[in-house]
Parts: C-alpha cells; structure tokens; sequence
C-alpha cells in the first residue's frame, strides 16, 4: 500500500530511541523526509545513522529538548514547514500525589503537555494552509486506564487528549487531522531499564520476567516498536484523513473498556 506521504516533511520528537525512532523510521520508508529530535546529541547520531541505512533516506537531526523554547525553535528551524508531526516526550515520574511538588506538575507540564500545544500552534496553520496535515500525540494507555502511581501522566495526559479533542474538529475539513496514540507496554529501552532492578532481586534475567509480566496480557507479549511506527504511518497517511479527534490504544488488549 503506497501511504501517500513521500515528499512530505516530517518532523518526530524524543526519536532517537523506542516509539518515536519507529515512527521515524517507519516515515522515512514510505519516502517522508524526516527530521528527528532527541536532547542526547549522541544517540540523535546514532538513530539518524541507522534509519539512514534502513531507508536510503537523508534524516535531519535538531538537537534539543521540546519542553524549552530554544529546543522548539531549534526543531523548527530545521523543519519549518512539516506536514506531519509527532509530538511525543517520555513519561513523568511515577510517585504519590501527595509527595508531589507544584514544581513537579509544572516540569510535567511542560514536558508532557504545553510542548506539544506548542508546536501543534507553530505548525498547524502552515499545514491548513497548504490542505494537508497529520498531528500525532504519543501519550500512553493511561489516559484511558489510569494507573495509581501515575498520577503526573494521568493527569496532564488527559489534559492534552481533551486539547486535542477540540482543535481537531477545526481543522479536519482543510485536511489536517490531529489524533493520540496510547502505548501500553511495549519492548522498548525504557521498558527494559525499568526491569533491571525486579529482574535482579528476583534472580532472573529481564526477558524471563517480560515474559511473565506480559502473560496475563490477551495478546500473551509485549508489543514491538515496528508495529507501533506502523500504526504512526498510517494515521499520517493519505488515508486517514477521516480520521480526527481519536486515541487509538495500543496495548495488546490490556484495557477492556468499549470506548
């Protein structure tokens, strides 16, 4: 199925590893030219190298972390016109609600929602413009199946899935959708380095305990980065464009609600 989407701009954050390096790579196969974002110079180095190989595409890189201004200018700078857009940033901490700061919600803030708004108000104008836009929020399953000790993500996620759910009903008819992907648990670096420490205290090796974690999911596994990127390219597809205002979960199963 050819996506539509070769020649288009593409600009993915937090892309030099896991969900975001997939949708980045994912882009650059259906012919997007795509620039990628991540605050390690480094590994931003590194994931361009690779896609690089994978595709035969020339990827940009725009160090800088999106919850700063100077981090938004710097992607912009190098992506100024993107027809397509995936806002994605990593998870706040987890913790109890009660030992949180005002100055925890607000770096959550900026982190998770306000730099996303950002970029959706520096972009989305240029997309209706020229009759053709996809937004793509990375959030998480929690949005819609909150977790305890979430309180951070649960809380500013909803934030952004409300935002969203407004904004895309105005822009929708010039074109330009503007949907949330929720990812459950997915085989990714950070998934993995959160396993470290259960692993060892548990006496067992990271992929025993993925293993057993995971076998109570419907789906009996963990999902893979590759699909996740998949599912991305086809929302920012020629053939999604009756498709807006959406939160598509991603997670094997695990939240059993109907909507």
């Amino acid at each position: 199925m050819d996506l539509g989407i070769s020649g288009k701009q593409a600009l993915v954050c937090a892309a030099s590893k896991g969900l975001g390096k997939a949708c980045a790579l994912h882009l650059a196969r259906e012919g997007a030219h795509v620039t990628i974002t991540a605050r390690t110079l480094r590994d931003l180095e590194a994931a361009a190298s690779d896609i690089q190989a994978q595709t035969g595409m020339k990827v940009t890189i725009a160090p800088g972390d999106m919850a700063t201004e100077d981090g938004r200018n710097a992607a912009l700078a190098a992506c100024p016109q993107p027809d397509i857009l995936v806002n994605n940033c990593g998870g706040p901490p987890p913790g109890d609600f009660r030992q949180l700061t005002r100055e925890d919600w607000i770096s959550a803030f900026d982190a998770n929602m306000m730099s996303a708004i950002e970029l959706m108000k520096a972009t989305v104008d240029g997309m209706m413009a020229r009759k053709f836009g996809r937004i793509i929020n990375i959030t998480s399953a929690s949005v819609k199946n909150p977790i305890g000790m979430l309180p951070l993500s649960n809380g500013i996620r909803a934030g952004l899935t409300g935002f969203v759910a407004g904004l895309s009903r105005d822009t929708v008819r010039h074109n330009v959708t503007i949907n949330c992907l929720l990812p459950g648990a997915h085989d990714t670096d950070r998934l993995r380095s959160a396993y470290v420490g259960r692993a060892k205290s548990a006496g067992i090796d990271i992929e025993e305990l993925i293993a057993r974690d995971s076998a109570g999911s419907p789906a009996g596994r963990v999902g893979t980065a590759d699909e996740f990127g998949a599912a991305c390219a086809f929302f920012c597809s020629q053939y999604a464009g009756f498709i807006t205002g959406q939160n598509l979960v991603l997670d094997g199963g695990a939240y059993r609600g109907m909507l």
